[in-house]
């Protein structure tokens, strides 16, 4: 009997890389990508664990995962460091703060 692909593995995989790409957006899309592929992950798993010897790709379940997870605490902390900025600078201190920057490395 040939293994069935399980569903959504290589999607599962493809958001946990997208949490980790996209944590510098701000922090909310990492956020976002990394949760989504964590809900998912945990159906998948289920899934194979009912019946492990009829599907495949559960290493990539898995990997995405980690990756998820690593996403999203890459974007929790990027998201803090936001808020922390603004609400502590301000609007106007953080656009100084990069005006400055573009002068000092003549931008």
């Amino acid at each position: 009997m040939e293994k069935q692909k399980l569903p959504n593995s290589t999607l599962i995989l493809v958001f946990g890389i997208l949490s980790i790409v996209t944590c510098c957006c701000y922090g909310v899309l990492g956020l976002i990508f990394g949760v989504i592929a964590i809900v998912m992950a945990k159906k998948a798993t289920a899934v194979y664990l009912e019946n492990p010897e009829i599907y495949s790709g559960f290493q990539n379940v898995k990997t995405g995962k980690i990756l998820a997870i690593i996403g999203i605490v890459l974007s929790a902390i990027y998201l803090l460091i936001n808020i922390y900025f603004y609400a502590t600078i301000g609007m106007d201190g953080i656009q100084e703060m990069q005006e400055e920057m573009m002068r000092e490395y003549g931008m």
